[in-house]
């Protein structure tokens, strides 16, 4: 495949399997086609290595795109001295925002109402943890231009940002920017497709079984048809499945829920509403705006036991402490009826020996098994890059590969635009937010098919182009992949099942 080519797709897979069945050589195997496999991929061909990721599923299957998709600045680790890790978080920040994906994360504004409830400690607080964060963008090397100051703002500015707060007792509000994915399951994507671009072959519904640090099977779950590579190195990147790839980790996953609702029960939100939780220094649940006029309300931390579900489901109680500590704040509180739909998402927790649990879900460590597969556990969203990095030179390290540095520090991503290129597009807003420097070929579909110009059912912002090009460019193989990670439609079922039919036909 020519350098240059990032189109995933089924004709490409085909190919692809069909190449690895006639013996072609490999020198990193990636196990896992979420955010950090996807990265570690694209790092691994970037560096000239010849690269296969699997995945069993689909790109951004698992909890990659259940997360917040928010792109934090490392604020939260410094309440508990982790200086480290929220530097790192920041200058990872800063390079999604200006070079690798400026088309798909955004400056968000981070608004803390001082309500009655909120104190002149805990104000105080929060404003030095504010000021904090400013001290680690500037050290990022972030301008102020990019990532404004954080700021204390009137009553009527906190209302312009968040216009269902409760008015009784506004006393303004404490203001901070941070970034914000278009969608996460979106960076998942162009990053797959990115290392594809750089010779990576890219496969879903691919299983690896019995795999050890230079074997796997690898099982086609479309066909049942197997294959056996020997690669010269494993990368075991699936998260809170780890411990299926190497029985050697012991984890123990925490639940992160997230509630759905309508753009409007929150009135044109335009910042990511924070509230305190009660009881608790330095947690905060928030409300954000997200794709496709909904906002989206988090987030919980529950210990997770037992097997580990494709799709976790959140609790009950879950639900209510959300809703509970969101609604002080509003001005009309919110109902179960208001819930448009609910996702939760799975943080791996490594067990120890002495069967403690060491939350790794911030800091990322890479481990090698018995058998010689390297593991990447932990980490967050906004670091994948940095732990793709880490997890590729122990990859190199092991399998005694000669390879170039890192290269992903200055490597956009498809799509990737910004500044006047970006003003210069010649498509609606909301296409260019997804689809960056790509958005003109989606809307060329829709000109040269005028069935592909309308949306994917009546009243959505999708337009049938969208699906089309997720068939020809994004690897989607089936509905389920439109409906619910090339697109989040699925997040709601009634918008999901409104659109299946357009999904079915994307594929006809």
């Amino acid at each position: 495949m020519r350098t240059g080519d990032s189109a995933l797709n089924a004709a490409r897979r085909a190919t692809d399997l069909s190449r690895l069945g006639d013996g072609a050589e490999i020198d990193v195997l990636v196990i896992g086609g979420g955010v950090t496999g996807a990265g570690a991929a694209l790092d691994a061909a970037a560096r000239g290595l010849r690269t296969v990721l699997v995945e069993r599923h689909d790109l951004a299957f698992g909890t990659s795109r259940w997360s917040s998709k928010l792109v934090h600045g490392g604020l939260r680790y410094l309440a508990s001295g982790r200086v480290g890790i929220a530097h790192e978080s920041a200058v990872e920040r800063g390079m999604l925002l200006r070079t690798t994906a400026p088309h798909l994360v955004r400056p968000l504004p981070q608004l803390v109402p001082l309500l009655p409830n909120v104190g002149t400690t805990q104000a105080a607080l929060v404003r030095a943890g504010f000021l904090a964060g400013d001290l680690l963008r500037r050290g990022a090397g972030t301008p102020a231009a990019l990532l404004p100051r954080s700021r204390r703002v009137a009553a009527a500015e906190a209302v312009r940002l968040a216009p269902t707060v409760r008015r009784a007792g506004l006393r303004g509000g404490l203001q901070a920017w941070d970034g914000q994915l278009v969608d996460d399951a979106r960076l998942v994507v162009a990053l797959a497709r990115t290392a594809a671009a750089h010779g990576a072959r890219v496969l879903t519904r691919v299983e690896a079984r019995e795999v050890t640090g230079q074997s796997a099977t690898l099982r086609d779950t479309r066909t049942g048809e197997t294959l056996t590579v020997r690669p010269r190195t494993v990368v075991n990147a699936t998260g809170v499945w780890a411990d299926q790839v190497d029985p050697s980790i012991r984890l123990r996953p925490s639940r992160g829920t997230h509630l759905v609702f309508s753009a409007e029960s929150f009135g044109g939100l335009s910042a990511a509403l924070t509230v305190p939780v009660p009881g608790s220094i330095g947690r905060f649940v928030f409300a954000f705006p997200a794709a496709h006029g909904r906002v989206y309300l988090g987030l919980t931390d529950e210990d997770a036991p037992g097997p580990v579900p494709d799709e976790p489901e959140p609790t009950g109680s879950e639900i209510d402490f959300l809703l509970d500590t969101i609604n002080p704040a509003l001005r009309e509180p919110l109902t179960r009826s208001d819930i448009r739909g609910s996702y939760a998402g799975l943080r791996p927790l490594l067990q120890t020996a002495d069967d403690s649990t060491a939350d790794i879900s911030r800091q990322h460590a890479v481990l090698r098994s018995p058998t010689g597969v390297v593991t990447i556990v932990g980490g967050k969203l906004t670091t994948y890059r940095k732990m793709a990095e880490d997890v590729i030179d122990a990859a190199v390290t092991h399998g005694g590969l000669a390879a170039g540095p890192c290269r992903t520090r200055r490597l956009p991503l498809a799509g990737a635009v910004s500044g006047a290129a970006r003003d210069r597009i010649d498509a609606p807003p909301v296409l260019i937010e997804r689809y960056g420097s790509e958005a003109a070929d989606v809307l060329a579909a829709a000109r040269r098919d005028p069935a592909l110009a309308e949306p994917v059912a009546p009243g959505m912002d999708v337009l049938g182009a969208e699906f089309a090009f997720a068939v020809s460019h994004e690897g989607a193989l089936e509905a389920g992949d439109l409906l619910d990670r090339r697109t989040r439609i699925g997040l709601v079922a009634e918008d999901r099942a409104a659109a299946a039919a357009a999904a079915a036909r994307a594929f006809a």
